[in-house]
Protein backbone atom coordinates (compact mmCIF):
# COMPACT_ATOMS: atom_id res chain seq x y z
CA UNK A 1 0.00 0.00 0.00
CA UNK A 2 1.25 3.59 -0.89
CA UNK A 3 1.72 5.87 1.74
CA UNK A 4 0.27 9.29 1.09
CA UNK A 5 2.23 12.43 1.20
CA UNK A 6 0.78 13.91 4.44
CA UNK A 7 1.11 10.78 6.26
CA UNK A 8 4.47 9.74 5.24
CA UNK A 9 5.86 13.17 6.56
CA UNK A 10 3.57 13.46 9.81
CA UNK A 11 6.22 9.78 10.47
CA UNK A 12 9.17 11.45 9.77
CA UNK A 13 8.09 14.66 11.25
CA UNK A 14 7.40 13.17 14.84
CA UNK A 15 10.41 10.17 14.96
CA UNK A 16 12.75 13.60 14.04
CA UNK A 17 10.87 15.76 16.51
CA UNK A 18 11.29 18.72 13.64
CA UNK A 19 9.30 21.68 14.64
CA UNK A 20 8.13 22.39 11.04
CA UNK A 21 6.89 19.70 8.13
CA UNK A 22 9.54 21.58 5.90
CA UNK A 23 12.35 19.97 8.15
CA UNK A 24 10.93 16.50 7.90
CA UNK A 25 10.39 17.21 3.96
CA UNK A 26 14.21 17.78 3.77
CA UNK A 27 15.47 15.30 5.37
CA UNK A 28 13.16 12.86 3.23
CA UNK A 29 14.52 14.43 0.47
CA UNK A 30 18.36 13.96 1.07
CA UNK A 31 18.53 10.28 2.50
CA UNK A 32 15.92 9.15 -0.12
CA UNK A 33 18.48 10.52 -2.80
CA UNK A 34 21.11 9.02 -1.46
CA UNK A 35 19.36 5.56 -0.38
CA UNK A 36 18.52 5.45 -4.12
CA UNK A 37 22.34 5.33 -5.00
CA UNK A 38 22.79 2.73 -3.49
CA UNK A 39 19.29 -0.13 -4.34
CA UNK A 40 19.33 -1.03 -7.59
CA UNK A 41 16.53 -3.12 -9.81
CA UNK A 42 12.99 -4.82 -8.53
CA UNK A 43 14.04 -3.72 -4.73
CA UNK A 44 14.77 -0.30 -5.51
CA UNK A 45 10.62 -0.25 -7.99
CA UNK A 46 9.18 -2.15 -5.33
CA UNK A 47 9.88 0.46 -2.62
CA UNK A 48 8.99 3.23 -4.30
CA UNK A 49 5.50 1.76 -5.58
CA UNK A 50 5.13 2.02 -1.37
CA UNK A 51 6.41 5.53 -0.93
CA UNK A 52 4.51 8.85 -2.28
CA UNK A 53 5.30 9.66 -5.74
CA UNK A 54 7.14 12.83 -5.37
CA UNK A 55 9.30 10.74 -3.10
CA UNK A 56 9.29 7.46 -5.07
CA UNK A 57 10.96 10.00 -8.05
CA UNK A 58 13.40 10.92 -5.59
CA UNK A 59 14.12 7.28 -4.88
CA UNK A 60 14.38 6.10 -8.58
CA UNK A 61 16.41 9.29 -9.75
CA UNK A 62 19.15 9.27 -7.45
CA UNK A 63 22.65 10.91 -6.15
CA UNK A 64 25.59 9.61 -7.79
CA UNK A 65 27.60 6.98 -5.73
CA UNK A 66 30.83 5.67 -7.17
CA UNK A 67 30.51 2.90 -4.15
CA UNK A 68 27.98 1.91 -1.66
CA UNK A 69 28.73 3.75 1.66
CA UNK A 70 29.19 2.13 5.26
CA UNK A 71 26.43 3.51 7.33
CA UNK A 72 28.60 5.97 9.06
CA UNK A 73 29.82 7.57 5.69
CA UNK A 74 25.83 7.42 4.35
CA UNK A 75 25.04 9.75 7.53
CA UNK A 76 28.34 12.01 6.90
CA UNK A 77 26.99 12.67 3.53
CA UNK A 78 23.74 13.27 4.69
CA UNK A 79 25.30 15.83 7.11
CA UNK A 80 27.46 17.45 3.63
CA UNK A 81 23.71 17.70 1.76
CA UNK A 82 21.98 19.35 4.47
CA UNK A 83 22.68 22.90 5.81
CA UNK A 84 23.81 23.51 9.02
CA UNK A 85 23.52 19.82 9.76
CA UNK A 86 26.29 17.73 12.21
CA UNK A 87 27.05 14.04 12.41
CA UNK A 88 24.80 14.05 14.70
CA UNK A 89 21.97 15.89 13.57
CA UNK A 90 22.49 13.85 10.40
CA UNK A 91 22.10 10.26 12.73
CA UNK A 92 18.72 11.67 13.78
CA UNK A 93 17.61 12.69 9.92
CA UNK A 94 18.89 9.60 8.83
CA UNK A 95 16.58 7.10 11.13
CA UNK A 96 14.03 9.22 10.90
CA UNK A 97 13.40 8.66 7.46
CA UNK A 98 15.04 4.96 6.91
CA UNK A 99 12.64 3.98 9.77
CA UNK A 100 9.40 5.62 8.20
CA UNK A 101 10.54 3.96 4.98
CA UNK A 102 11.33 0.05 6.80
CA UNK A 103 7.61 0.93 8.09
CA UNK A 104 6.54 1.00 4.57
CA UNK A 105 8.42 -2.04 3.18
CA UNK A 106 6.84 -5.69 4.65
CA UNK A 107 9.69 -7.53 6.43
CA UNK A 108 10.16 -9.55 2.96
CA UNK A 109 11.55 -6.46 1.17
CA UNK A 110 12.85 -4.61 4.31
CA UNK A 111 15.13 -8.06 4.27
CA UNK A 112 16.36 -7.25 0.11
CA UNK A 113 16.83 -3.45 0.99
CA UNK A 114 19.03 -4.86 3.58
CA UNK A 115 20.78 -7.52 1.84
CA UNK A 116 21.98 -4.68 -0.79
CA UNK A 117 23.26 -2.14 1.51
CA UNK A 118 26.58 -2.94 3.64
CA UNK A 119 26.61 -4.18 6.75
CA UNK A 120 24.89 -1.89 9.61
CA UNK A 121 21.96 -0.32 7.84
CA UNK A 122 19.25 -2.56 10.13
CA UNK A 123 20.21 -0.06 12.98
CA UNK A 124 19.77 2.87 10.96
CA UNK A 125 16.35 1.36 9.56
CA UNK A 126 15.48 0.74 13.50
CA UNK A 127 15.05 -2.83 12.71
CA UNK A 128 18.36 -4.94 14.09
CA UNK A 129 19.15 -8.06 12.81
CA UNK A 130 20.41 -10.98 15.12
CA UNK A 131 24.08 -11.63 14.26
Amino acid sequence: MTLRPETFLDHVTERGKYVTVEEAERAARVVLALLGAHLVGEVRAQLAARLPEEFALILLNPLQSAEPLPPERFVRATATWIEGATEQTATWDVSAVLSTVADAADDDLLGQILFQLPVGYDLLFGRPQPT
